[in-house]
């Protein structure tokens, strides 16, 4: 599909990437990885025909449809929910338009049997077949079940995108980039603007409905759930490794120690043969193996060990000021929008040292009470701060506050105050923006890049309460290891909200659920939590298929507690066996569907093919019962995911 040749890319002096090589395949998964800055969002935006490389080219077939989703992008706002993500069916909309003038015509004219009636006839036949193919009877439900699914409830549908804050509006640009289901998905961190329900379904649509996707995410398990090769960027080179990232880690691993024998081995057997040639250059009866060995010398392939960007995060919070015993109080605190009411009675406390996450869906109000407790915004309730708390605060969108006119050196000497100052070159150098990097101009930084900078206000004053909001959004993955261990041994409280379930892990040993208008207290950490989730839906599932009695009502004091959980799980299991054959049986459909549509399109390439109308009339029929088929397993799979978290 894509083949990239020689590619190279300058910037000032400085190269992104260096001759690289590498070809993209239909239904390819291929996660891009590196470091903030090594060119990730780079290669997209060439890809898109957004940027043009220096030397090299980028060979796309013609036909070829691309959906680019940017970290950032403008959006417009004068249409409701709906109406955008409808904009996805433009080109429908531009057919059904030209079917409706064509059908005028054909019942106005009565030149029935002349050239350009028979014309017509043609236009509005393919018009109504490709329409067909292409899945445009049934757009309107896919639109809602698209939407639905990134998280949108339907009474959202109409409202204006106006209403909405950056993050739900660049998840109607992804929703529209899905329904026009491209040849090539190029998605620059999806799951920043997502929570992780909506993350899960993103998951399955991507492995389940997507043609070939590029993705750039430091969301480990979004990446090991979506994708099946991993192309690493390092240097200006490029690394293709045919697996998923987690296996991706182990293999170059492998790979550099083997280089490293290798290497090791060869320049054992160089130093040898070297000094074999230097003991008896000037013997007259050893000059031939002398002269065999210097020929061997010029014939060996020299082993070249990979560059390693050996550069990474140094992060050390100072120590924390002894605070109060309990940072952090809530009694019945609530908060309303006008008539939009956020969450309420929220009621719980806080202990000196704790390290806690707030989770939910967006728009829960987890973002919404941590500017409660900055005192940013005002609420109801009793909402009360320890004893000589000193606040961290690091805000979602901190790193699009930067003036991008200042250099990175002047971003941190304006904020910083006192003695501090005198060593913020050492602090930049810690935080990989060390020598020339401190004189960039923030325009220029990366997302990730912009994030650090941001982070460094942090370390600025000691502090006793750090809160952070989506602190992860554009890290790599080794500054997001550095930031997590940095925080663990941090002497301080802490509050994070997030998303990324891998970074919570091991970090947080209480979570608080945002969800329905309230916010719930749950000990453990943030798996812990998700398997209580599933016990909790279990036992509620439990508790609402009592037997019926006789009498139809349902049995009171007769059976057992555990009668009844016993006959429950009974229940549960036949409903879960039953699902999984659907399942497979709707699999077994979708697989004989795609063998018989692979096998019309190569006879639609032939001359033969192209002027046979049944074919099209087949193909038709083959893709429209695959989208139905499709939509079906789509259903059941979520049933099954349903009843298996239950």
């Amino acid at each position: 599909m894509i083949s990239v040749e020689k590619l190279r890319v300058e910037f000032g002096g400085f190269t992104l990437f260096d001759d690289i090589s590498f070809v993209v395949n239909k239904k390819d998964r291929i996660a891009l990885v590196g470091k903030n800055g090594a060119g990730k969002s780079t290669l997209l935006k060439i890809f898109a025909g957004l940027q043009a490389p220096t030397t090299g080219h980028v060979s796309l077939p013609k036909d070829l449809t691309i959906g680019y989703l940017p970290q950032q992008m403008k959006l417009a706002d004068s249409r409701t929910v709906k109406e955008e993500a409808e904009q996805a069916f433009e080109h429908i909309h531009i057919m059904e338009k030209e079917l409706d003038e064509l059908n005028l015509q054909l019942a106005e004219r009565t030149d029935y049997d002349s050239e350009a009636y028979q014309k017509i006839i043609d236009r509005t036949s393919y018009l109504t077949e490709h329409i067909g193919m292409i899945g445009g009877n049934n757009y309107l439900a896919e639109l809602e079940r698209t939407l639905i699914g990134l998280g949108f409830r339907r009474e959202d549908f109409d409202r204006p995108t106006s209403e909405f804050s950056g993050g739900w509006r660049m998840r109607i640009e992804l929703a529209k980039l899905l329904l026009r289901r491209p040849d090539i998905l190029l998605l620059d961190e999806p799951t920043n603007h997502l929570d992780i329900e909506s993350i899960q379904w993103l998951e399955n649509f991507i492995s389940t409905r997507a043609n070939a996707v590029i993705l750039v995410s430091h969301d480990r398990a979004f990446i090991d759930n979506t994708t099946s090769r991993t192309l690493e960027i390092e240097l200006g080179n490029i690394y293709d490794y045919k697996v998923n990232y987690s296996q991706y880690v182990v293999l170059r691993q492998e790979r550099r120690e083997q280089q490293l024998r290798a290497y090791e081995n060869q320049q054992k057997k160089l130093a040898d043969t070297e000094a074999f040639i230097e003991r008896f250059r000037y013997k007259a009866t050893k000059a031939v193996q002398v002269q065999s060995r210097i020929k061997q010398l010029e014939k060996i392939d020299r082993i070249e060990v990979d560059d390693v960007d050996n550069s990474s995060l140094h992060l050390k919070f100072p120590p924390a000021p002894r605070s109060g015993s309990y940072p952090v109080i809530l009694e019945n605190v609530s908060k309303n929008y006008g008539d939009h009411l956020v969450f309420r009675d929220a009621t719980f406390t806080i202990n000196r040292g704790d390290k806690v996450a707030f989770v939910g869906k967006n728009g829960e109000g987890k973002s919404t009470l941590v500017k409660c407790i900055m005192d940013e915004i005002d609420y109801r309730g009793k909402l009360q701060l320890g004893h000589n708390v000193k606040i961290g605060y690091f805000a979602q969108n901190q790193a699009q506050l930067m003036n991008e006119k200042l250099t990175v050196f002047e971003t941190i000497d304006y904020v910083a105050q006192g003695d501090i100052r005198t060593k913020i070159r050492d602090i930049l150098g810690a935080f990989m923006f060390g020598g020339e990097a401190s004189d960039k101009k923030v325009e220029v930084l990366s997302g990730g890049e912009r994030s650090r900078l941001a982070m460094i206000r942090l370390l600025l004053e000691p502090v006793n309460l750090l809160i952070l909001d989506e602190p992860t959004n554009h890290l790599d993955m080794r500054s997001k290891d550095v930031l997590k261990e940095a925080l663990r041994e941090f002497d301080g409280t802490v509050i994070v909200v997030s998303h990324d379930r891998e970074f919570l892990d091991g970090l947080v040993e209480k979570v608080y659920e945002f969800g329905n208008q309230q916010v719930k207290e749950h000990l453990g950490g943030i798996y812990e939590f998700l398997e209580k989730k599933k016990m909790e839906n279990l036992q509620e599932l439990e508790r609402n298929t009592q037997p019926l009695s006789s009498s139809g009502e349902q049995a009171g004091d007769q059976p057992s507690q555990n009668k009844l959980s016993y006959e429950a799980r009974k229940e549960l299991s036949r409903a879960i066996k039953k699902a999984e054959r659907t399942i497979a049986e709707a699999e077994n459909r979708i697989a004989e569907l795609e063998t018989s549509i692979a096998q019309i399109e190569e006879k639609l390439a032939t001359p033969e093919g192209a002027a046979d109308t049944s074919l099209y009339n087949s193909y038709s029929d083959n893709k429209n019962q695959l989208s139905e088929v499709m939509d079906q397993w789509a259903e059941l799979t979520m049933e099954l995911e349903e009843l298996t978290k239950e």
